[in-house]
C-alpha cells in the first residue's frame, strides 16, 4: 500500500499550486503522491489521502460530489473524513454552526439571489453587503455591494451567501488560526490591498504571522468543538466585530492554504499529525 496522497487540481486549472507541492514533498519525501481530484477514481491504494490542494472543485461540485461518493462508498480513509468534506463544502455551515453556538458573521442564505433578497439584507445589515456562492473558492463570485448596486450578472439566481461588510476587514485585516490534530499551531493576519476587501494574494493581499488572540483561540476552538469529529488540519478565518469579539467567517477543512512558512516550526506540528494518522 501506498503512504500518502494529495489530491491536486485539474492538469488545466491555471493557477500556480507547485509551489505548495514543493512544500508538501519537502516535509513527505518519496512517500508521497500527487493525483489530480478529477482523475482519482481508486485510493483504496492509500493509506491517507488528503484534498490539499484539490482547488477548482467549487467550479463543478456535481463532479466533485460524485467523486466524495465514490471514495466513501470505497472506503477510502481521508485525514478529514469524507463526511466532513461533504458537509464543510457548502458554505451554509455557517448556519449549522450558528445553531450550535458558534458566533458567525451574520449571514443570511438565498437560495436564488434576487433584488428581493438583496432587499432584505439591506434592510438588516445596512447598506454595505458582501455576496459569496454558497459554493466557492478563492472569492470567485464574491463581491460588495452597497445599496441600490445592481446583482452581478454571474450570480443572479445563484445560491448565494449575504453578509454585512464587517469594517475591520479593510481596517485590521482577517485572522486565520491553523489547527493539526486539534492543537493550534500558527496564526496569521491577513490584510487586503488599499481599497478592497479581499484579502486573497491574487487581488494584492498580504500576510503577517501574529500570536493568536486568546479569543480568537476561543472561537476557533468552539467551531471545532461543534463538529462530530475532530478534524486532522483546520484553518479557523475570522474577523473583529464592532464589540472587540471574533466572528468566524469560514471554517476551512477541505483545500485551506496552511501557510507552514509562517509556523516556527517550519511545520513540525503539521507533519507529526500526519505521522500519527498514519499509524493508527
Amino acid at each position: 500500500m501506498h503512504r500518502l496522497c494529495i489530491l491536486t487540481p485539474h492538469p488545466s486549472y491555471y493557477e500556480r499550486w507547485q509551489r505548495d507541492a514543493d512544500m508538501y514533498r519537502a516535509l513527505f519525501g518519496d512517500g508521497l503522491s500527487f493525483i489530480p481530484w478529477t482523475d482519482a477514481d481508486d485510493l483504496t491504494d492509500f493509506a491517507l489521502v488528503m484534498p490539499l490542494l484539490a482547488w477548482g472543485y467549487q467550479r463543478d461540485p456535481a463532479a466533485w460530489f460524485q467523486k466524495l461518493d465514490l471514495w466513501e462508498a470505497q472506503g477510502s480513509r481521508f485525514a478529514n473524513a469524507i463526511s466532513t468534506l461533504r458537509w464543510n463544502t457548502n458554505k451554509d455551515y455557517l448556519i449549522d454552526l450558528a445553531q450550535e453556538g458558534v458566533a458567525i458573521v451574520p449571514t443570511i442564505l438565498a437560495t436564488s439571489l434576487d433584488p428581493a433578497d438583496l432587499a432584505a439584507a439591506h434592510d438588516k445589515f445596512g447598506n454595505d453587503l458582501v455576496i459569496k456562492p454558497s459554493i466557492s473558492g478563492g472569492a470567485d463570485g464574491t463581491y460588495r455591494l452597497a445599496a441600490r448596486d445592481p446583482i452581478p450578472f454571474d450570480v443572479i439566481e445563484r445560491e448565494m451567501l449575504i453578509q454585512p461588510m464587517m469594517p475591520a476587514i479593510a481596517s485590521e485585516g482577517e485572522f486565520s488560526l491553523f489547527y493539526f490534530g486539534g492543537a493550534l499551531s500558527h496564526a496569521i493576519l491577513k490584510k487586503p490591498a488599499s481599497g478592497d476587501f479581499r484579502v486573497q494574494e491574487q487581488y494584492g493581499g498580504r500576510e503577517v504571522t501574529i500570536m493568536a488572540p486568546a479569543n480568537a483561540q476561543s472561537l476557533a476552538e468552539n467551531a471545532l468543538g461543534a463538529l462530530r469529529e475532530m478534524p486532522l488540519y483546520a484553518r479557523v478565518d475570522m474577523v473583529r466585530g464592532g464589540d472587540g469579539d471574533f466572528r468566524l467567517m469560514e471554517l476551512e477543512l477541505i483545500e485551506p492554504s496552511l501557510f507552514l512558512s509562517y509556523s516556527s516550526d517550519g511545520g513540525t506540528a503539521f507533519t507529526n499529525a500526519v505521522k500519527h494518522a498514519l499509524i493508527q
